[in-house]
């Protein structure tokens, strides 16, 4: 038999502190998504461009297509060389990765949070005991509210550090396919 049957019960029966945290992790929750999903859909396209500007090369082009990241690198500059690549390798990976320090913070944070929540609230439990005779129903109760917090800590977390991995491995993707243009063009202007 579950220990809160209603939203509004498990509100009721709660300390205030699990309440702000489980808010605090839901704007985090959010949060993450957000981030994730816009930088995985413009990670893809950026990919997909640099796909075609990749295929173009190989297949001799001399001339690396408008719509190519590279492409402001050779306008601006006279000269081919491996550190105008490198230059424009750097602040691809710059841009590719915007997002993923705040998704690692929360997916390294959110678990304290969570267990923050939890003994605050078994404090509040030890308290309520204190003050009545206690039975293992109050404290089965408060541990029970007590854990939503840890376990909410634990599920925002995953969802972080994975979304995490996902655009860390987008972004050394992108920067490995801008990397290859500019060696292919070095090789042909050799």
């Amino acid at each position: 038999m579950p220990m809160f049957h209603t939203f509004a019960e498990y509100y009721d029966k709660s300390h205030p502190v699990t309440l702000l945290v489980l808010l605090i992790l839901s704007f985090y929750f959010i949060a993450v998504n957000w981030i994730f999903f816009y930088r995985l859909f413009s990670l893809n396209q950026w990919i997909a461009a640099e796909n075609q500007s990749l295929e173009s090369v190989l297949l001799g082009a001399y001339k690396i297509p408008d719509f190519a990241y590279l492409s402001y690198f050779i306008k601006s500059s006279s000269k081919l060389s491996p550190s105008l690549f490198d230059m424009a390798t750097y602040s691809a990976t710059k841009e590719a990765t915007k997002g993923l320090v705040l998704l690692s913070i929360i997916a390294s944070t959110t678990p304290f949070i969570g267990l923050f929540g939890t003994v605050v609230s078994i404090l509040g439990t030890f308290e309520h005991i204190g003050q009545a005779s206690g039975t293992m129903n109050i404290i089965a109760s408060g541990v029970s509210d007590a854990l939503v917090a840890t376990a909410s800590g634990i599920f925002v977390a995953i969802f972080a550090y994975t979304y995490h991995q996902i655009l860390k491995r987008k972004a050394f993707e992108l920067t490995g396919l801008i990397r290859m243009q500019g060696d292919a063009l070095l090789s042909k202007d050799l």
